[in-house]
């Protein structure tokens, strides 16, 4: 089973890099069409949560809003249900997918086993500048106390830049496609002070597995950091008000 969501997550991955590379080689600034545009625009809202679980995408509601035809917003949509960020319900169309809790642990326990590895393989060959530089970061975060988008972003860039330090294309592929279910879950964990402070404690764990090349000592505190985070998020979601009950989905 996990090895089947190994090469899922692999594939969105891929898409995703490969549209970040396009992005990248185009001059001087990407010129996207309207379906890339439109699902970009939504991903970054279901991203920063304008779009929650169980919000209904309406073709015409949404070309209005883009200000585009109802085409490019069916291409975006289709590639969200690709994505596995949306879900078609009979009767019903197109709404933003709602993750049980069942769904969450299987989100967490990847991304344990993912990012356990890309700190593993860190612990290995990542330079002595790259280990600073995540260093640096982490103190950035630790200063940014009470400032939720800067730490979430400090967060993002410590996890990329570990990720890097990895050296491997594969795993990172897979992290990009974990990484964008995880949009469904809502904001970020570190709006809560404590969860912060304990954050910056973790990574320093890691950090210090890493200044001493022990790879089994930072995978293992890598994994320690995800499954805080797990436990972290599943509280908020019990209590958060349940998504609006869609007809004609399973119980």
């Amino acid at each position: 089973m996990i090895d089947g969501l190994c090469v899922q997550l692999y594939t969105v991955g891929c898409n995703l890099q490969g549209a970040i590379l396009l992005m990248r080689n185009s001059d001087p600034r990407p010129e996207l069409s309207q379906g890339q545009d439109a699902y970009r625009r939504l991903v970054l809202e279901i991203r920063a949560g304008g779009l929650v679980p169980g919000d209904r995408l309406l073709e015409a509601d949404l070309a209005k809003r883009l200000g585009i035809s109802r085409t490019p917003v069916r291409e975006a949509i289709r590639q969200l249900e690709a994505d596995g960020l949306v879900v078609h319900v009979p009767r019903v169309g197109a709404a933003v997918r709602s993750l049980d809790p069942g769904e969450v642990t299987e989100l967490y326990e990847m991304r344990g086993v993912l990012e356990g590895t890309a700190a593993r393989l860190a612990a290995r060959a990542a330079s002595d500048v790259e280990i600073e530089e995540l260093g640096a970061i982490n103190a950035e975060m630790a200063a940014a106390r009470g400032d939720p988008a800067r730490l979430y972003e400090l967060n993002r860039q410590f996890h990329a830049a570990l990720l890097d330090a990895a050296r491997n294309r594969y795993l990172a592929r897979s992290v990009a496609g974990l990484q964008k279910t995880l949009y469904l879950l809502g904001p970020t964990t570190l709006e809560e002070d404590s969860r912060a402070v304990s954050a910056v404690d973790e990574h320093e764990g890691v950090l210090a597995a890493l200044r001493q090349r022990d790879e089994q000592g930072a995978e293992l505190a890598m994994r320690r950091h995800v499954s805080v985070a797990h436990a972290i998020r599943l509280r908020q979601s019990r209590a958060r008000p349940p998504a609006d009950p869609l007809p004609d989905t399973p119980a």
